[in-house]
């Protein structure tokens, strides 16, 4: 077989519109014998891109709104990005979903997010097709077009693209990176990770970090170290054939984790507050020009406290909140920068195409009015725990192993400097406008300049594409591709005074829509991200701005209805285009499986698990408010046993059974604040034999307490009691291992790299009782915890 060699993209090459490339049979004379002098065969010719195409770089950070960034004015210090920029453009419209997954599936795709099922997040996916969390066969993603024309594809860090009943270790795997066009991946499936304790994958085998906190360990150095290797070998091997590699560290999003030499260069900078934080902002971006003379900063709403309004016992613990997150930016760009480095030490710079996304939506308001020091209380609906004590008690320990951080509702507001609102809030630029560099020295005019014209996220793959010279496939693996949704930049990039190419853009996230139109905006925010409730949307309020109006800070609802009436029937147009309709605010049905229209991966009221296995939370049977028992049979050597039978969660909250000094345990790790022990009464004597753990629900309500009895091999050795319990969720990514325990530490009895058990683990299961509680737990609760894995 030689490749088909019409040339449909730069220069002479095959016809790459059908996808895989076909082959193309050698027609012509066959001898008998290849030393026959008419025997000719074409050479074997490894399959590329067009001449001149272009290495490509994706980096995409999480939870970082406009205001944040030293290079678009904020506090924060990004000396990489600078760089990039100062050989680059910097982009100060360009436009992202106001959500993690929506925004990652649209920007790998080309398409808007309702068009690939993403209107949400996976953790709440329905059954309507612009909700459902599955990708379209017929909108294959960037890396597999690339990859099927010659490119070597590489992923590392966040995916939260996974269906959440195909989050385990038997797939299917058609939507994890590897099955969606990445040869290589490296990092974690979810909406957010522990810096130091991180369930990270190999492709789709479950690994563990290479060190430990202790060691210095911390998840985006460790994502820089793979990206780096893999890009060093990939030139050395094959210097012809260019790359497209994705980098999503899944930095800055909660939990705010990094090392004090980080967060310590910001002591007392933010001690004046996240108003005058915001004022500060504003004045740098009109000097760099991020925003143009005349525009407005807008005003702070009245759900956003006012820092004066704060306990003044507390604007220390809230000043260091900030500390730390600006600490985690500045050291996520340090190491994006390593792997900058080494394109620069390879030569490959010059000649790669890099978008640095400085955030995938504005930053995040998750984290109350007060912040937390465990955001897992906050998403189990109990942030009141956490007294102004308790937090001034902690204020050394934010950002550490210890902790699982969240920064107050002021600071995201001031992260999104000069517009309004935050993550979540599709309707306003604070939600879904996100300061992006673009390098490419070798093409790119104008180095340290800005573009202004308006940009979305769909717009990337399309840039790509012209960029290499590959048309946009007419079929991949047999399936007839639809369109692209997106325009091309590179117009755009490449002549500052040129036209908008993006001409119309609706948004929508959970009721929060509005629709840009050739400069004009019509928005209405239909909730508020750390407000749970809200109005019917017949009731929502539409607010319109004119293409002058910078910040939407001047609303022309009242003066232009005629104008309004207009982009709200275009919006409604875009919407029932692209699978918007119908719109769901709902929660508790959302999150339930059954209500919803999405499998569940596990049903009944037992579950078998084996030595070795690490799945996570959704992978494994509830055992929430109710009684339950987890019972095993292991195997005690002669010298005797230590170390973790089984475990679900971690710091942040969970649950172990292990044997301890010779001694059955069982620790219910209450958000970190409680460790409720319970201790057998005996040493396990060597042998085979059967343990067990029975809870025994409080009922009347949830998060209640339980009383603890252990058993071995049907007799009781020890009770004791749980005070109160976690209702609605342990961890967003930690898992639930069986024979040692991979994250961090459920009991403080021991170390994670200690963890093992010393004997044999042959099974674990799990029951639950008849006596469920689930119906107890809020809708809002439940929302809660869904929308802390964004």
């Amino acid at each position: 077989m030689v490749e088909n060699t019409q040339s449909k993209g730069r220069g002479a090459g095959p016809a790459r519109e059908r996808l895989p490339i076909p082959d193309v049979p050698q027609v012509g004379l066959t001898t008998y014998d290849a030393k026959d002098p008419d025997t000719v065969y074409p050479p074997i010719a490894p399959l590329r891109p067009p001449d001149g195409a272009p290495n490509v770089l994706i980096v995409l950070l999480d939870d970082v709104g406009f205001g944040a960034s030293s290079v678009f004015g904020g506090p924060c210090e990004m000396p990489v990005a600078q760089r990039l920029a100062d050989g680059g453009l910097k982009l100060n419209r360009f436009h992202t979903t106001a959500l993690c997954s929506p925004t990652r599936q649209a920007m790998l795709t080309g398409r808007n997010h309702h068009s690939v099922g993403m209107g949400g997040i996976t953790e709440m996916a329905t059954s309507a097709p612009g909700n459902s969390s599955i990708r379209p066969k017929d909108k294959a993603p960037i890396a597999e077009t690339l990859k099927l024309n010659g490119y070597a594809t590489a992923q590392f860090g966040k995916c939260h693209e996974v269906p959440t009943w195909e989050v385990s270790p038997v797939g299917p795997f058609h939507q994890w990176p590897t099955g969606s066009g990445f040869e290589y991946f490296y990092g974690f499936v979810g909406g957010e990770a522990n810096q130091y304790y991180p369930g990270l994958y190999e492709g789709t085998s479950p690994i563990e970090p290479p060190a430990t906190p202790e060691e210095g360990y911390t998840l985006t150095a460790d994502l820089a170290d793979r990206a780096i290797t893999w890009v060093r070998q990939q030139k050395a091997l094959t210097p012809d054939k260019p790359f497209f590699m994705y980098f999503a560290p899944g930095a800055t999003h909660a939990p705010h984790h990094v090392p004090t030499e980080w967060s310590d260069k910001y002591r007392g900078r933010f001690d004046d507050g996240w108003d005058v934080a915001r004022q500060r902002t504003f004045a740098r971006q009109l000097d760099l020009g991020v925003i143009p003379a005349g525009a407005q900063l807008t005003a702070r709403h009245a759900e956003i406290p006012a820092w004066d309004e704060m306990p003044e016992e507390l604007k220390p613990v809230l000043a260091r909140q900030m500390e730390v997150y600006a600490g985690f930016l500045e050291q996520t760009d340090h190491e994006v920068g390593r792997v900058i480095d080494a394109l620069d030490d390879l030569g490959a710079l010059r000649d790669t195409l890099v978008f640095y996304l400085i955030g995938d939506n504005g930053a995040s308001a998750e984290g109350t009015p007060v912040g937390c020091f465990n955001e897992m209380t906050t998403l189990n609906g109990m942030p009141g725990i956490e007294t102004p004590e308790f937090l001034i008690a902690k204020i050394d320990e934010l950002g550490t192993p210890a902790a699982y951080n969240h920064y107050a509702v002021g600071w995201a507001h001031a992260m999104c400097t000069p517009y309004q609102w935050t993550k979540q809030v599709a309707s306003h630029w604070g939600g879904t406008r996100n300061g992006t560099i673009v390098h490419w020295p070798s093409e790119l005019p104008d180095a340290g300049g800005s573009r202004s014209q308006f940009h979305h996220v769909i717009d990337i793959v399309p840039t790509i594409l012209e960029a290499a010279g590959i048309p946009a496939p007419q079929s991949v693996n047999g399936t007839t591709q639809a369109p692209l949704e997106g325009v091309s930049m590179l117009g755009t990039l490449r002549d500052g005074d040129a036209g908008e190419s993006h001409a119309v853009q609706y948004f929508e996230i959970m009721g929060n829509r509005g629709i840009y139109f050739q400069g004009w905006a019509a928005v209405t925010k239909h909730r508020t991200p750390w407000v749970l409730d809200a109005a019917p949307f017949d009731d929502d309020v539409w607010e319109l701005y004119a293409p002058d109006d910078w910040t939407q800070a001047n609303d022309l609802a009242a003066h232009e209805p005629a104008k309004l009436a207009q982009l709200q029937r275009l919006w409604l147009i875009e919407a029932a285009k692209y699978g918007v309709l119908p719109m769901d605010d709902r929660t508790i049905e959302r999150l339930i499986p059954e209500l919803s229209g999405r499998p569940r991966l596990i049903t009944g009221t037992s579950q078998l698990l084996f030595s070795g296995m690490r799945v996570a939370e959704g992978c494994v049977i509830s055992v929430k408010n109710k009684s339950h028992a987890v019972t095993a049979g292991i195997v005690v050597p002669p010298d005797g046993a230590g170390g973790v039978i089984a475990t679900q969660g971690g710091v942040a909250g969970g649950w172990v059974l292990y044997v301890h000094d010779q001694q059955l345990k069982y620790c219910y790790n209450f958000f970190g604040i409680d460790h409720f022990m319970t201790t057998a009464a005996e040493t396990l004597p060597p042998g085979r034999h059967q343990v067990r753990m029975e809870f025994a629900y409080d009922g009347e309500g949830f998060g209640r307490g339980g009383g603890i009895t252990l058993y071995c091999d049907g007799k009781p050795i020890g009770t004791g009691r749980v005070e109160r319990t976690q209702p609605v969720g342990f961890s967003a990514d930690e898992a639930c291992d069986v024979g040692r325990d991979t994250g961090s530490s459920a009991s403080p009895d021991y170390r994670p790299q200690d963890s093992a058990f010393t004997g044999a683990v042959e099974w674990v299961q799990i029951d639950i009782g008849d006596d469920s509680q689930d119906h107890l737990v809020s809708a809002e609760d439940r929302l809660r915890i869904a929308m802390g894995k964004q």
